[in-house]
This record gives C-alpha cells, sequence and structure tokens, in this order.
C-alpha cells in the first residue's frame, strides 16, 4: 500500500495544489524532494561557444533558469542590454520573471500560452528581421532549432546552465523509505540511478510523466507503475489519484 510518496519537483509555492488534496484525500505523506538541480555555467564555457550576446535583437525564454544565466552571464561579460531588446517568452509567469532584472515596456515582451515554443512562432514569424537567441540547458534537443529553421528565422541556440544531479545524503540514504517515486525528466532517473545504482526492479512503485521519462525507467530495467500524461488523465496530479484509487486496500 502506498503511504509514503516522493515527488521530484520543488514544494508547490501555493496552498492550494492538488498534491495536498491527494495528501489530505488519501492519508498520504508527501515529500517534494528534486533529484536534479539547475547551475550555470562558468564564462570561459560561454565563450568557448562564440556567441556575444550584443549581436542579437531578440531572446528566446523557455525557462526562468534561462532568464537568470542570461542575465548573469550577460554581467560577466560586461554587455550592456539595450532599451529596445526583444523579449519571446513561453508563457506570462516567464515574461513577469524578466522583471527581476530590467524594467520593460509591454511591447517589446511577447509570450505564449501553452508553454511550448511552437506558440511564439506566430509572433516571431511577425518579427523576421530580428536575429534571435535561444539560451537552453545542455541536455536539451534539436527541437527548438528544427522548429525556428521551419521559419526560416535568424537564431542561435546556445546552453549556458546545465541539470546536474542534486546529490542525497548519507542520512537521506539511510532513511530512504518511500513506497513512490515520482519523476517528470530523464534527468530525474539518471539521478536516481546515480544516488541508488542497486536498486532493483518492484522494490519501489515509480510514476512517470512523459514519454522520455517513462523509457528512462525501463531503461533503468525498472518497473514502471504509473504513467502520465494520458487522454483521461492529462496531469500527474489526476493520474497519481486515480491510481491511489484503484490501488486502495
Amino acid at each position: 500500500m502506498v503511504k509514503k510518496i516522493l515527488i521530484s519537483q520543488p514544494k508547490p509555492a501555493s496552498d492550494k495544489s492538488p498534491y495536498y488534496d491527494i495528501a489530505e484525500d488519501f492519508d498520504v505523506e508527501l515529500v517534494f524532494r528534486p533529484f536534479i538541480k539547475v547551475e550555470g555555467i562558468s564564462t570561459r564555457e560561454f565563450r568557448d561557444q562564440r556567441v556575444n550576446i550584443a549581436d542579437y535583437t531578440a531572446i528566446v525564454f523557455t525557462s526562468r533558469h534561462a532568464i537568470d544565466n542570461f542575465f548573469k552571464l550577460a554581467k560577466e561579460t560586461r554587455v550592456t542590454i539595450p532599451e529596445d531588446l526583444k523579449y519571446f517568452c513561453v508563457t506570462e509567469t516567464i515574461a513577469l520573471y524578466i522583471q527581476k532584472y530590467v524594467q520593460y515596456r509591454k511591447r517589446k515582451v511577447f509570450f505564449g500560452t501553452t508553454g511550448k515554443i511552437d506558440d511564439l512562432l506566430p509572433a516571431m514569424v511577425k518579427h523576421k528581421n530580428e536575429k534571435y537567441l535561444v539560451p537552453l540547458s545542455d541536455v536539451a534537443n534539436d527541437t527548438v532549432t528544427k522548429l525556428l529553421d521551419s521559419k526560416e528565422l535568424d537564431h542561435k541556440e546556445c546552453y549556458m546552465y546545465r541539470t546536474v544531479s542534486n546529490n542525497f545524503t548519507e542520512e537521506e540514504i539511510a532513511n530512504f523509505d518511500y513506497d513512490m517515486l515520482v519523476f517528470f525528466s530523464p534527468a530525474g532517473l539518471k539521478s536516481l540511478h546515480e544516488n541508488f545504482p542497486n536498486m532493483k526492479p518492484g522494490e519501489v512503485k515509480i510514476a512517470a510523466f512523459g514519454p522520455a521519462t517513462a523509457k528512462a525507467v525501463r531503461d533503468l530495467g525498472l518497473t514502471l507503475d504509473l504513467e502520465a500524461p494520458t487522454e483521461k488523465y492529462p496531469s500527474m496530479t489526476g493520474a497519481l489519484r486515480r491510481y491511489l484509487i484503484d490501488n486502495e486496500e
């Protein structure tokens, strides 16, 4: 029976998170503990990519990590951010985060609603003469490159931060008594293997969000007990709730 679940994400900022409803409705203990963390690259690593921030007229942000490290590297490389720089963000929340670093006028900030870069393409195409810089993680694939190429946009992708294992302490390993682990990225599974290389299939129940994460579970030879999203349950919380209902004892 599942009574203690580790969610490999930071603790929700809102008390209204559906995770808390699950904890109350099923009398389960939820622990939020990321398996991975993000760290910025060095100035030298950035310069080795031969990218000059000043050469670009528009920046595409896919996360707050991208924003933090873009402005950090701009400062370290002594680049002055021009007032007419345009920002394209995959969500409004990410767009608003830019205000941590600069004051901007709304006409220079564009954002999508789905969290996917596809949603930004119409706005980017309307500004076809811009030179786009896209800060990404070191584990990013070529999806963004192909999308922007398909619209014949002038763009450059570069990595500004990396995803690394958030190692467990000896005490955490000794007290690792979870009934279920919930993962949201292949990097989280890589960290699991680094921290617990001897974990056996079925030793703990595993839930995965997204096909790449599910594949990472199977590639490690572990048992995948819950996979989301599905047509009926598009969120992990919805799928987890259904799983707990189906497995109540």
